[in-house]
């Protein structure tokens, strides 16, 4: 049963029961009444609303869902359909936990990568942004410049 049925049922047993409305407590039932006819059809009012509402966000979300088909192509997207490394890149995969992963920027483009040991081990990749060929050669480095790094990003995040 809808609360406006509820709401209907109610006044019909208060008015079958000729309630006397010129003592405190008449005037009180008949208010609360009153009150409470005008709240079950707020409520219905708003619920029309939210109902209405939910109907625009279902076509949205569809239409959204369409949009993204056509951009995207039917599938998920996946990063074996793009160019973001050579062929001869394939050999590395981030799926395993005990890689740890570096964050590096392209000078050229200013685009952020993220490589693991093997990238950095291999001496170069080309950047996924601008095709910039990124060398890397650590063989001369200290253990003073892999913390003074550090320190480097330790300030550059406060």
């Amino acid at each position: 049963m809808k609360l406006t049925e509820k709401m209907s049922y109610l006044k019909g047993l208060m008015d079958g029961l000729e309630i006397d409305t010129t003592t405190k407590e008449g005037r009180i039932l008949v208010q609360m009444s009153e009150l409470m006819e005008d709240v079950v059809l707020y409520i219905d009012d708003l619920q029309s609303q939210v109902d209405e509402l939910t109907e625009i966000c279902d076509t949205l979300e569809e239409d959204l869902g369409d949009l993204e088909d056509e951009i995207y192509g039917e599938d998920d997207f996946d990063c074996d359909d793009c160019e973001c490394f050579d062929d001869d890149d394939d050999d590395y995969s981030f799926d395993s936990d005990d890689d740890e992963l570096y964050e590096i920027t392209c000078p050229t483009c200013g685009d952020t990568i993220l490589i693991d040991e093997g990238m950095i081990e291999e001496g170069s990749i080309n950047c996924p942004n601008c095709d910039e060929l990124l060398e890397f050669d650590y063989e001369n480095l200290t253990i003073e410049d892999f913390e003074q790094a550090e320190t480097e990003d330790i300030s550059e995040d406060e």
